[in-house]
Order: C-alpha cells, then sequence, then structure tokens
C-alpha cells in the first residue's frame, strides 16, 4: 500500500511539473527573445536567492573561494541566479540564436571567437570531443558547432521526470546529431560515434559517484573519465569550447586549440593526468567570471 501511494505522490508531483514547465515554456515563447531573457532574469535573482537551493551554492562558493567573505559571495549567487533565470527565458528561442560568420546574419546573437579551431576539425576528416560546462547559456556552444556544419552527437542526462523529455526533443530540432544519455548505453553509442567519425559534446563539470577523483579548485572531484578514456583510445582532438554571456541574450563563443597531452602509456595515470588538465581549463573560466556558472551541483559532497 505505502508503495502504491509512493507512486501515485511521484506520478502527480511529475505531472504537476511537466505542466508547469509548459506554462512557462509557451508563456516565454510568446515574448520577443530579450524579453524573455530579461523576465527569466528578473525571476532569477528576485526568487533564487530565497530558494533553499542557494545555501549550496553559496557552500560550494567557499570551498571554492575561502578567501571571499559573505558579503562578496552574496552578489555572486545573485548574478547566477539571474543567469539561470536568462537561459530558461532563452530556451523556447534557441532555434533564434545564429553565429557570426561569412554570409550570416546581419545582427548575429553570438560572436564566435577562434573559429580556425573548429573549421580545422570539419576540415581535418578525424572525430573530435567538444568539452564545455555549464556557463551562460550552455544549449549554445551545441548549437554554434552545428552552425557550423560540423555534425554533433550531445552527451546528456536524462530528465528524471520523464514527462519532460518533449523539451529536449524541441532542443535537437537546433543540433545536428543526436542526443546519447548518459549511463551504460550511452558509453556504447559514444564508442559508435567516435568510430563513425562522428563529433562528441560533452559537458565535464558535473559530479559523478563512480568516478575517478580529480582536483578541482584545490578539492578532489568526483569526476567522469569517459572523455579522458576515449580521446586516449581513439586519439582525438578535445577542443575546449567557452561561451560567455557578454550582455542580455547576446553571447561570445571561444574555441580553443585542442589540448596537448603526451601520454605515457599507463591507463590510470594518463586518465587522471588528462581529466586534471580538463579541470584546470574549467577553474580558470570559473574563475574569470564566476557568476556564469551553474553553482548548484553538488561538486564538492561533504
Amino acid at each position: 500500500m505505502a508503495a502504491k501511494r509512493d507512486s501515485w505522490r511521484r506520478k502527480s508531483v511529475h505531472a504537476l511539473e511537466a505542466a508547469a514547465a509548459g506554462v512557462f515554456y509557451w508563456s516565454f515563447w510568446l515574448l520577443p527573445v530579450d524579453a524573455a531573457s530579461g523576465l527569466g532574469g528578473w525571476i532569477g535573482r528576485t526568487i533564487g536567492p530565497r530558494l533553499r537551493a542557494s545555501a549550496r551554492a553559496e557552500r560550494n562558493l567557499t570551498r571554492a573561494f575561502p578567501e571571499m567573505t559573505a558579503a562578496e559571495i552574496a552578489p555572486i549567487v545573485c548574478g547566477m541566479w539571474e543567469n539561470l533565470g536568462r537561459t530558461a527565458g532563452e530556451y523556447p528561442h534557441l532555434g533564434k540564436f545564429k553565429i557570426s560568420k561569412p554570409g550570416g546574419p546581419a545582427d548575429p546573437r553570438i560572436e564566435i571567437a577562434g573559429g580556425e579551431h573548429i573549421e580545422h576539425v570539419r576540415a581535418g576528416g578525424k572525430a573530435a570531443i567538444f568539452v564545455s560546462g555549464h556557463f551562460a547559456n550552455w544549449e549554445l556552444p551545441a548549437i554554434s558547432i552545428s552552425q557550423h556544419d560540423v555534425p554533433l552527437d550531445i552527451v546528456y542526462r536524462e530528465a528524471s521526470n520523464k514527462l519532460t523529455g518533449w523539451l529536449y526533443r524541441r532542443r535537437d530540432a537546433n543540433v545536428s546529431g543526436n542526443l546519447i544519455p548518459k549511463g551504460a548505453a550511452g558509453a556504447r553509442q559514444m564508442l559508435k560515434s567516435l568510430q563513425a567519425g562522428r563529433h562528441l559534446g560533452i559537458m565535464a563539470d558535473q559530479k559523478m559517484n563512480d568516478g575517478i577523483a580529480v582536483p578541482f579548485f584545490g578539492r578532489d572531484a568526483m569526476t567522469a573519465p569517459a572523455l579522458a578514456q576515449l580521446a586516449l583510445k581513439y586519439d582525438c582532438p578535445v577542443v575546449p569550447v567557452r561561451i560567455e554571456r557578454t550582455k542580455g541574450a547576446r553571447f561570445r563563443v571561444s574555441f580553443l586549440a585542442p589540448i596537448e597531452f603526451a601520454p605515457t602509456g599507463e591507463r590510470n595515470h594518463d586518465t587522471l593526468a588528462f581529466m586534471t588538465k580538463i579541470n584546470e581549463q574549467l577553474e580558470t573560466w570559473i574563475r574569470n567570471n564566476p557568476a556564469q556558472w551553474l553553482w548548484l551541483h553538488n561538486r564538492w559532497p561533504d
């Protein structure tokens, strides 16, 4: 009986979540892009700091920046919530975000830096791995890569609420590739993608309980090793992709040179060393603009 009650309660909560997501999505879809982004940002910075989840963001910031005072951390948390609200408000409009390129739109919303690195990947005919994190609007790097005519399969974490799966499908329309769920089945799909010469997009900044301990802001953080393992096995170039919100609903996507790494042949050592390089890159971006990273992940559990 208790199991049935729990199942009913879970289904009811999922139905309410899906309904709320639908109302939010279509309400913001009716607004112009800048208005949707601005309203989402206002909601985020007004409500977000009052939510219980803010305590985790504050704790993470204290661990990453022990020299900061509470007065210095508070505006970063507020800025994080504003960025998150803007990202949510922009979600229904992802198809309207275009990159700057010859012959492209007169007023692109995405400025491209380091375009020579993605052009090299596109012309090279070799599978590559693009790595980024939850910065600014983290949906836009994949869209930018697709607009460079580079087929990209994205590794993602499935939503616990299956009723919101339609949101992923609407996002898919803007990316010229497949969605690969994390897990054992997804790992097999990643192998097939690389073997077929397709490129992968991976977010490397989330905790993986059964991953490996890799230094991140001076603390060990459980990190998924698959990126390094695949790059080492298939000799794939790994291209860091940075996304920055420059102003409102306008962005800069920077493609960096592939990470340089000389493997020793000792698998465990090389995997740890490679992922350490990845975490160092992510940490550099976060330090540069901490308010644009999503501090809500349980990155350093007690």
